[in-house]
């Protein structure tokens, strides 16, 4: 009897959970088109909205293309693109829409919405491609004709011109997995004050046009990205603060490879309100010009509690940077932030060489760049660990390129204002590490190697209190006598 009762019970509930289910739905139901030239940006907002007025389900894409405009994404719906399938972005900028909060446009978008999900389905899933270079350059020809009004710093149009691929805007219960993204005219995907969000194994290929930031992370509460792939021309992971009312918190970001023109692993520029409660563990940055990891607080806003725990990084052109600004009139400030387990190479030359489009070649001469922990004397960056540190730098530090002596430290700009990158100081006396303006710092097992003779000292610290510097190995060919560590007051 018991038996009897138990396979009852199984078989309502079995039957209760598949009543719950959201029917799918093909996307030929509609009339969508997957022939490449058919422009399917109504039916497709058509299916959506119908969809959601049935109380949700999936709209799902089998294989072909799928040229369309903006779509917007509704509460309880799901895009799933069958691999094969390719949503591709029209290159007219007329066919996309604005955000109604910040006026920003994309290919796909969502806004004040709930319980949205974009994923692949079989193997690597479907592609979106935004054909951003064709679309970038049409931004830029409708400039040449008069038709939009737009400075064209070199010859290239504001991004407010170029639309995104992807725009979730105050989104609650997001999931986004399996998809890849290729060729945006502007950043590749943008989640900005959205809530409880997941990516998984997204794949972010981008480097047909400037200004292609990966992932852009904006003041979301709650937000889990893993085993995801970002080769982009600009930032290729970024969180960031838009807000001076909002705060980017809750994140981990693990089990990722990135490639970037410009930084791996990004905290800013933008940090109006701050960051708080950051997880990045276990990540791969290689092939990048700017840091693996930087964070920033340049813009009046908090950055507090922060980890970064195993990083691999080759070939880039800095290690870690880290650095309080005062941008804005309200000061800004760093506390509590860990990076442990770290390996890294840094490069002779230039990393992104042979990428289609390259970081720009600036603030120079100057010798190869240490890594920069730097704050300010009335925002100093307080309680740093650095911990299981080992990093590879080429050396070769010129004395009579550029120099700055220890006895010179006032040389090397303060810059509060500036726009905020590693290599922004110019000339530094240190090849491994520069500190400045710094309460509590913790450096245990560093190990610093530098593959050719270098003329500079490896640590320089300027105005850092509070320090305890253990188990550090220096290595440098051919050095003559000198120390390790110089420290002014």
């Amino acid at each position: 009897m018991k038996k009897l009762i138990l396979t009852f019970c199984l078989v309502l509930l079995t039957a209760l959970t598949q009543a719950q289910e959201k029917p799918t739905y093909n996307a030929s139901k509609f009339g969508i088109r997957s022939d490449g030239v058919t422009m399917n940006t109504r039916s497709i907002q058509y299916a959506i909205d119908w969809i959601a007025e049935q109380g949700g389900g999936t709209l799902r894409f089998w294989v072909g293309r799928y040229l369309t405009g903006s779509i917007h994404l509704k509460s309880n719906v799901t895009i799933e693109l069958v691999e094969g399938a390719v949503l591709v972005g029209s290159t007219n900028p007329f066919d996309y829409d604005r955000l109604n909060a910040t006026n920003d446009h994309a290919l796909i978008m969502a806004e004040g919405v709930e319980n949205i999900r974009l994923i692949g389905y079989y193997n690597s899933g479907g592609v979106i491609d935004g054909q951003g270079r064709e679309l970038g350059n049409n931004c830029t020809d409708l400039v040449h004709k008069g038709i939009l009004d737009d400075r064209l710093r070199n010859d290239r149009v504001a991004e407010g011109f170029r639309p995104r691929l992807l725009i979730f805007r105050e989104c609650k219960n997001v999931e986004v997995d399996n998809v890849t993204f290729r060729n945006a005219a502007n950043w590749v995907t943008m989640y900005d004050q959205c809530e409880n969000v997941t990516v998984n194994n997204v794949r972010i290929q981008s480097t047909a046009f400037w200004n292609n930031d990966g992932i852009d992370i904006v003041d979301c509460n709650g937000f889990v990205l893993t085993n995801s792939y970002v080769n982009a021309s600009d930032d290729a992971i970024c969180l960031k603060s838009h807000s001076a009312k909002k705060l980017c918190k809750n994140i981990e970001v693990r089990n990722c490879t990135a490639r970037s023109s410009a930084s791996g692993i990004k905290f800013g520029t933008m940090g109006a309100g701050g960051f708080k409660d950051v997880r990045i563990v276990n990540n791969t940055v290689y092939d990048t010009y700017r840091s693996a990891v930087t964070i920033q607080s340049v813009d009046g806003g908090i950055c507090e509690n922060i980890l970064v725990d195993s990083l691999y990084a080759t070939n880039v052109g800095n290690a870690i940077y880290l650095n309080v600004g005062a941008r804005r009139d309200k000061p800004s400030s760093m506390d509590g932030i860990t990076i442990r387990n770290l390996y890294c190479e840094v490069a002779a030359t230039k990393p992104d060489t042979g990428y289609e489009y390259e970081g720009p070649v600036e603030d120079l001469p100057r010798n190869i760049s240490p890594c920069g922990i730097i704050g300010l004397k009335d925002s100093k960056i307080r309680n740093v660990t650095l911990e299981n540190i080992e990093v590879v730098f080429p050396g070769g530090g010129d004395l009579h390129y550029a120099h700055v002596g220890l006895d010179e430290l006032d040389k090397v700009p303060e810059m509060p204002k500036a726009y905020p990158e590693f290599s922004q100081h110019m000339e530094l006396p240190a090849w491994g590490f520069f500190i400045r303006h710094v309460d509590g710092l913790t450096m245990k097992n560093i190990s610093l190697k530098a593959l050719k003779k270098d003329y500079r000292t490896a640590i320089v610290m300027d105005d850092v209190n509070n320090h305890n510097i253990s188990e550090l190995t220096v290595m440098e060919p051919d050095g003559e006598a000198k120390d390790d560590i110089f420290e002014r007051k």
